[in-house]
């Protein structure tokens, strides 16, 4: 297995835990020298916080663990596309590459709906994006957690 898809495996992991927890599972993991400095996954429901995607909660895990907002030389490995909120966190952040798995349609910043990353020379600091990595499972992973949740409701409207 490759390094990449070994990180990736890792967000795999954190996004069942994020289902387990009934948010969209979706789990980020950021890397610097083969050494994981920060991971999450999606939890603004139990937080009550819109801003607490995987990726977020993955940068500020690392920016605790390394003393600094800044994350230069660092990969992050998420299993959906990142929306613009989180591009723009990750450009600030000085991440060095962004590897996602599924695409997503409706709110994709890396060129599914907008492009936000791979960033353009418009910003100081540019970082690469590479989409479709274990993007089968990834996809898989999400779309089962909505058909699960469509026939939860679906039985309820019932009852």
């Amino acid at each position: 297995m490759t390094s990449d898809a070994h990180w990736m495996q890792r967000a795999l992991e954190l996004a069942r835990r994020a289902a387990e927890l009934g948010e969209v599972p979706v789990g980020a993991v950021l890397v610097r020298d083969e050494v994981i400095i920060g991971e999450g996954w999606n939890c603004p429901i139990a937080s009550h916080d819109p801003t607490a995607h995987a990726e977020i909660q993955a940068l500020r895990a690392a920016g605790h663990q390394v003393g600094n907002y800044r994350l230069p030389g660092s990969r992050l490995y998420v299993t959906l596309e990142p929306c613009v909120m989180c591009a723009g966190a990750i450009i600030h952040a000085r991440v060095s590459a962004v590897m996602y798995g599924a695409s997503d349609p409706k709110a994709g910043a890396c060129g599914s709906v907008f492009t936000v990353l791979p960033s353009d020379h418009r910003f100081n600091h540019h970082t690469a994006c590479q989409g479709g990595l274990l993007s089968t499972e990834c996809a898989e992973l999400l779309r089962g957690f909505f058909r699960a949740r469509r026939a939860r409701s679906t039985s309820l409207e019932t009852n």
